[in-house]
């Protein structure tokens, strides 16, 4: 006489494991994305809803003082010191740098950024506000 195995699958799930790979996957976003600080000055306005990322930020001031990533550099250091900060960006693919410009900054000092991270490969934006 052949007894039958009765292979029940259970319905249930675990819900424990699932909070454990949020709660990483949490820390993974918080300690790999990076805060980007933006001078309190007014910027110029556009239509663009763009959101792009964001690696190394360089604010321009109207009286032509420029600011890499919160500290404030020469205008004669400024393309060392911008190519150090790109190649201490781990993501070279996506490799942009942002252009915080003071409205009424003349447009050869954001020319100028402009062309500094063409020679180093980089993509270049202007943050702007968004117009109301």
């Amino acid at each position: 006489m052949a007894l039958k195995k009765r292979n029940k699958t259970s319905a249930e799930f675990s819900m424990a494991s699932l909070t454990d790979v949020i709660f990483l996957l949490l820390i993974f976003f918080m300690l790999s994305s990076q805060l980007v600080s933006i001078e309190p000055f007014e910027l110029p306005k556009s239509d663009s809803k763009t959101v792009a990322p964001t690696n190394v930020v360089v604010a321009i001031q109207k009286d032509g003082r420029h600011t890499l990533n919160g500290t404030e550099v020469a205008s004669r250091a400024l393309e060392r010191a911008l190519q150090q900060a790109v190649t201490n960006v781990e993501n070279k693919k996506d490799l942009t740098v942002t252009i915080v410009a003071e409205v009424g900054t003349p447009f050869d000092y954001v020319t100028d950024v402009m062309e500094m991270a063409a020679r180093l490969r980089a993509r270049a934006i202007i943050a702007t506000q968004p117009k109301s």
